[in-house]
């Protein structure tokens, strides 16, 4: 599959130091966010390990990848992609057991990695995957947050949880603990989907209607992400503000999707 990608970061308005990291691979299909959180610059390292990390598993050749029972729920490629999520988190508990000064960091993550017409998606924390089909802007993954937590028991409405003060805490993030659930999941992929990875400086600054009419209205993937940052900043730029937009260019076989996925996404077009 080939795919278009660009990149966009910044600091933001408030912010002295940008703690988000982001990178990829078109030739492999792979785009990974992290957003750090920790003391000073801590944040920072965690969210450059989680990606230089994922990124060099990825990589690696297939002997080299940690062995484990066979999910036959999902594509060896996703089972990849969770491994090496699982794998940055290892190493960014160990940089922070060695050293004090980098105690109690974390990073959320979400990665993309596109083949065979399906993507696989990994994520852990409150940075998201969005994705546009025709008119229909959707969120595909789900937020391990306290708000979404709270919204999820009917304490809030999604409106009034753009307001709340728990917003920014999250129930899950990379290298906290030595164990961490990555959540992961798959789905198909069609010719002019757009697909938008971001940090929570974007999403907590603009509306999903917001998002969407940008990109939308946007002539290229490029003039999207500028404006997307410009418009974040003019908000408030509370945070910083990274996002990755992706569109496939070329589908050439059909998705190879298990049945229960081939199921689900029929629900989801």
């Amino acid at each position: 599959m080939i795919i278009e990608t660009v990149y966009c970061t910044d600091t933001g308005r408030i912010r002295k130091h940008n703690e988000d990291c982001i990178a990829g691979d078109e030739k492999l299909g792979l785009a990974i966010l992290a957003d750090g959180m920790g003391g000073y610059q801590a944040g920072e390292i965690a969210s450059e390990i989680a990606v230089s990390t994922i990124m060099s598993y990825m990589k690696a050749p297939a002997k080299y990848h940690v062995e484990r029972q066979t999910n036959h729920r999902y594509h060896s490629s996703t089972v990849q992609l969770e491994q090496a999520v699982l794998k940055a988190n290892q190493v960014i508990f160990a940089a922070s057991e060695k050293n004090s000064a980098y105690q109690g960091m974390g990073t959320t993550v979400v990665a993309t990695l596109f083949h065979n017409n399906c993507v696989s998606i990994a994520h852990v924390g409150d940075s998201r995957l969005y994705r546009i089909r025709k008119n229909d802007f959707q969120q595909i993954t789900k937020d391990h947050s306290v708000l979404q937590e709270l919204i999820d028991c009917g304490f809030y409405t999604s409106e009034q949880a753009r307001h709340s003060p728990n917003r920014n805490l999250v129930t899950r993030a990379l290298g906290v603990a030595n164990e961490v659930n990555v959540e992961i999941q798959e789905q198909a992929v069609l010719s002019q989907d757009i697909y938008l990875l971001c940090s929570d400086g974007l999403n907590d600054m603009l509306d999903d209607n917001q998002i969407h009419s940008i990109i939308q209205t946007s002539n290229t993937l490029e003039q999207a992400a500028k404006l997307l940052v410009i418009a974040a900043n003019s908000k408030g730029g509370n945070d910083n503000i990274s996002l990755i937009l992706i569109r496939p260019l070329d589908l050439k076989t059909k998705p190879r999707l298990n049945w229960f996925n081939r199921f689900i996404n029929l629900f989801l077009k």
